[in-house]
């Protein structure tokens, strides 16, 4: 990793511990993001989906297989062309404290359509699936290695309402859109650069609507990524952003006075 990288993230992370506020939801005077963060963000209790993706993160781990990483996005903080899968576990899987949160939002709300771009090995996708059998989960990744990986995940959680679509984001998710009414909930982590993440945001943006969720992970992954999380909050359709470090997620309800928030998690 460069020296430059570093120093940036070290910062960021310096700035966060200095800025964040607003623990356990103290100082938050909208009634719907107090609500979101005691209810949500901080919420405690185990839920039943949690124990199968511990399952599926330990079988992982246990692999003593590499497959090939070749990536679309942002390059790898390890440039090797092929990784052992439990080192893609440990390198670039979503932590469970953010999965769990993930799952809690699926949860709250009876999402139809939830989208995410970059299945990985598929652990942040069971986050998305297993709260809600009905709801439809489609994932796009360009890695066909990676996309058998994840095949295998869903089928030991019994996930069955997931379908993964092969190939560049750039190219399946302009198509994808144009056949789908709407998107309820999608999480963006498949391209950690400025331009694509602006363009999947915009095209994503018109099947929106006043209760959809946009999460994007990484957004202080680098200079760019960064710059444009503060684009994208700043948008006048963004009502409401909450930067919880590694995650940001952005709402669109017109009923919320616009208002942006670090919170420490």
């Amino acid at each position: 990793m460069k020296l430059s990288l570093v120093l940036f993230r070290v910062k960021v992370l310096l700035r966060y511990f200095l800025y964040a506020r607003h623990a356990k939801g103290f100082g938050i005077h909208s009634p719907f993001v107090f609500y979101f963060v005691r209810e949500l963000v901080y919420e405690q209790l185990p839920y039943y989906g949690f124990n199968k993706v511990n399952a599926a993160r330990d079988m992982l781990r246990r692999s003593k297989r590499k497959v090939n990483v070749q990536s679309y996005g942002a390059p790898s903080v390890n440039p090797a062309k092929e990784k052992y899968i439990k080192n893609l576990i440990q390198e670039g899987s979503i932590p469970a404290k953010y999965g769990e949160l993930l799952f809690r939002m699926i949860d709250w709300q009876a999402f139809e359509n939830i989208l995410e771009l970059g299945t990985g090995t598929g652990i942040g996708t069971l986050y998305l699936a297993l709260p809600d059998s009905r709801a439809r989960v489609t994932t796009i990744e360009g890695n066909k290695a990676l996309c058998r990986v994840a095949g295998q995940v869903f089928e030991s959680a019994g996930a069955t309402n997931i379908k993964v679509l092969n190939g560049k984001i750039q190219e399946v998710l302009p198509s994808f859109l144009e056949q789908t009414e709407k998107v309820d909930f999608v999480l963006f982590d498949g391209d950690h650069q400025y331009q694509t993440t602006l363009e999947y945001f915009e095209l994503c943006l018109k099947k929106s609507h006043n209760d959809t969720i946009f999460v994007f992970d990484d957004i202080h992954w680098s200079p760019g990524m960064e710059k444009a999380w503060d684009e994208i909050a700043g948008r006048p359709d963004v009502t409401v952003s909450i930067d919880l470090f590694r995650m940001g997620i952005v709402f669109f309800r017109k009923e919320c006075t616009k208002q942006h928030y670090v919170l420490r998690y």
